[in-house]
């Protein structure tokens, strides 16, 4: 009898089954476990302007997926310019690995760029970052007593992304952190 190419030739380990919350411990604080789950599903193919480019991305998402957010930034860095059609993609980690490094601003300035280039689930995962990191920046301002129209709006800019987030996709937020963090946003800015 032939076997099909597509019978299993021999037995078949069932898959490994991935705790919900042991993947999104590393990244509750921040609310965006599900953006990693984004970023992480999509195919890495390497540029045509350089063969080691899937090596150094591999090295790059390694870096942030273990907490080494200064290795990452300066790799995702340097991998910018020749990018080409990832440069979303690797932006959007980049901007990951500056919110990890508590470098709010700047990474609310990247996550802008993504969202503002592009649609769907890619536009949405960086509102999520940039209304987190809009929100921790805001945060780290309140706490320096910079109670000023700047830092109320970017509270206010926050609110908008996570908003926009929240109203499109649930799959950005399966554990309600982007809306706990949308609420505390809501009670400061009725505080100030």
């Amino acid at each position: 009898m032939q076997q099909s190419p597509h019978t299993p030739r021999g037995p078949v380990a069932p898959a490994k089954s991935v705790s919900i919350k042991s993947v999104s411990n590393r990244l509750v604080a921040y609310g965006l476990g599900a953006v990693v789950l984004f970023t992480a599903a999509c195919a890495v193919e390497p540029s045509s302007k350089g063969k080691n480019f899937k090596g150094r991305y591999l090295v790059a998402r390694d870096a942030l997926e273990t907490g080494s957010y200064k290795k990452a930034i300066s790799s995702y860095k340097t991998m910018m310019p020749e990018a080409g059609p990832l440069e979303a993609r690797l932006r959007l980690e980049y901007a990951h690995s500056l919110l990890r490094s508590d470098k709010f601003i700047e990474a609310g300035r990247e996550a802008r760029l993504v969202a503002a280039n592009q649609q769907g689930d890619g536009r949405l995962a960086a509102l999520a970052v940039q209304g987190t990191a809009d929100h921790e920046a805001a945060k780290a301002a309140l706490a320096a007593g910079q109670n000023d129209t700047a830092t109320k709006a970017r509270l206010a800019a926050a609110g908008s992304a996570l908003d926009a987030v929240l109203e499109q996709a649930e799959v950005f937020d399966p554990l309600g952190t982007l809306a706990r963090r949308r609420a505390e946003i809501k009670n400061t800015l009725a505080s100030l």
